[in-house]
């Protein structure tokens, strides 16, 4: 990283690098929970809400994608083994060993509850230290609020669905 970038920071550089890895673990299991829960979904409407995992599993990996580059801008390595994810995440991975299609909406739900809670604190402690991570922070934010909604849409079309037949 460049000596100016990482001075502009006001706060502990090593602990921000050490709260992005937390993030960046998180974004890698939410990828791998939502991308496996498409592949064995069942259920009603199985179709839609698979689609709507994969759309959100590259979106995961997209969101671990620019945090990795803000870990190394910072002078700091992105996790490098899945070993270290377990150790480092705030939201956990919640195995889709369920399928059916409620199950699945409720565990990721739950996870994007967690992610918007672990986003938000970022840019608590970044807002007038950081804006560079702030920003990101807030960007991701954003994605990861449109996916809860997203998931609880479709959680209410299939009760409703339920309710008629």
């Amino acid at each position: 990283m460049g000596t100016r970038g990482r001075e502009i920071v006001g706060m502990d550089v090593d602990e921000l690098i050490l709260q992005l890895n937390k993030l960046y673990s998180d974004e890698w299991l939410a990828y791998y929970q939502y991308w496996v829960g498409a592949k064995v979904i069942k259920g009603p409407m199985k179709d839609a809400v698979a689609a709507e995992l994969l759309q959100h599993a590259t979106e995961e990996l997209g969101h671990a994608d620019l945090l990795a580059n803000r870990i190394i801008q910072l002078g700091g390595t992105p996790v490098s083994t899945p070993e270290k994810w377990f150790e480092l995440t705030n939201c956990g991975y919640d195995a889709p060993d369920d399928p059916h299609v409620q199950k699945l909406l409720e565990q990721n739900i739950q996870g994007e509850q967690c992610a918007i809670s672990g986003y938000k604190t970022i840019m608590e402690k970044t807002r007038d230290a950081d804006p560079v991570t702030y920003n990101l922070a807030l960007q991701i934010l954003s994605d990861e609020i449109e996916h809860e909604e997203d998931l609880q849409s479709l959680q209410e079309d299939i009760q409703l669905l339920l309710q008629r037949n």
